[in-house]
């Protein structure tokens, strides 16, 4: 079970879990922590195992307690939690995002696989997942279009991002008091407070957090295309603020305002407020994407 990437990842999951908790407390139920992370209980029931014997939980009947808070060092590396195949789309989404190809770049599962030192097996098997996006067009021979992340693309896209984002918000607020998202969402406002008091030193750290606020509310959920989408947007997002460096600080003031009347609407669970706040933000970040596209646009594919 310890070499599976499912129980890596559900393991640092449960680290997440552990971090919002005080040493004595009660962790959530196996049942809660299943539904949250997605997984099995069993893989659950494996994970606690795992937490008991490095030192981090100690059982008490039928309940775990918090022995002491995680350490860095306790998490298994991001590269272990991840399928090869969620490797393969991930060092995908980089390459194009990077800016080794422009629009109108044929590819073939072959190249692809030399690429990224995979097989053409795996290649053909994952190639249509990035076409449902609109990122790539089958063409004759076993060939693929590479249409680009064009303005058209980004519109499109976050279109799609709105209704997402509001549909998951509905589940997040759905969710009672005690669970883990909401324990996660309130040190996240906390981790905002901060960085916004920060802000002339920290603004860097940014990406890292509107990562975690956005997955925190998609994932509960408890919908796959929902999550998949996401990681779409996650890499968007993280190769945008690549893309235009130029008024970083600003752009993450701003985003940081938003996001903390966005979290408290949430904490509150006042949909209007929350339909607002989030229409506004995501506002925002489509025309900070539209203006790093534009950006993108205009410099040659590196090698």
């Amino acid at each position: 079970m310890k070499g599976n990437a499912v129980y890596k990842r559900s393991y640092n999951g449960c680290l997440s879990i552990c971090e919002t908790l005080a040493p004595g407390a009660e962790m959530p139920s196996e049942n809660e922590i299943s539904q949250s992370l997605s997984v099995s209980r069993t893989t659950i029931r494996a994970v606690m195992a795992g937490l008991e014997a490095a030192g981090i939980l100690t059982r008490q009947g039928a309940s775990r307690r918090l022995t002491r808070r995680p350490e860095p060092t306790d998490a298994f590396p991001d590269t272990q939690t991840v399928s090869t195949s969620a490797t393969v789309e991930r060092r995908f989404l980089e390459w194009i995002l990077q800016g080794h190809i422009g629009p109108g770049h044929l590819l073939t599962a072959a190249e692809l696989a030399r690429q990224f030192g995979t097989s053409t097996t795996i290649i053909r098997e994952h190639l249509p997942h990035f076409q449902h996006f609109g990122l790539i067009e089958r063409r004759p021979n076993s060939a693929w279009l590479f249409k680009g992340v064009t303005p058209a693309f980004a519109h499109e896209i976050y279109d799609v991002r709105e209704m997402f984002e509001l549909r998951a918000a509905r589940s997040f607020i759905a969710l009672p008091d005690p669970s883990p998202p909401w324990q996660r969402m309130r040190t996240i406002e906390r981790e905002h407070r901060a960085l916004l008091a920060d802000i002339d030193t920290g603004y860097a750290l940014f990406p890292d957090l509107d990562e975690r606020l956005h997955r925190t509310v998609h994932e509960t959920a408890d919908n796959r295309f929902i999550k998949d989408f996401y990681d779409i947007i996650s890499m968007l997002f993280h190769y945008n603020a690549q893309w235009d460096a130029e008024d970083e600080k600003q752009r993450a003031f701003t985003a940081l305002s938003e996001h903390l009347a966005y979290i408290e609407a949430l904490l509150r669970r006042d949909l209007k407020a929350i339909d607002r706040a989030c229409r506004q933000h995501l506002k925002t970040a489509r025309s900070n994407l539209l203006r790093s596209i534009e950006l993108r646009l205009k410099k040659p594919p590196s090698l």
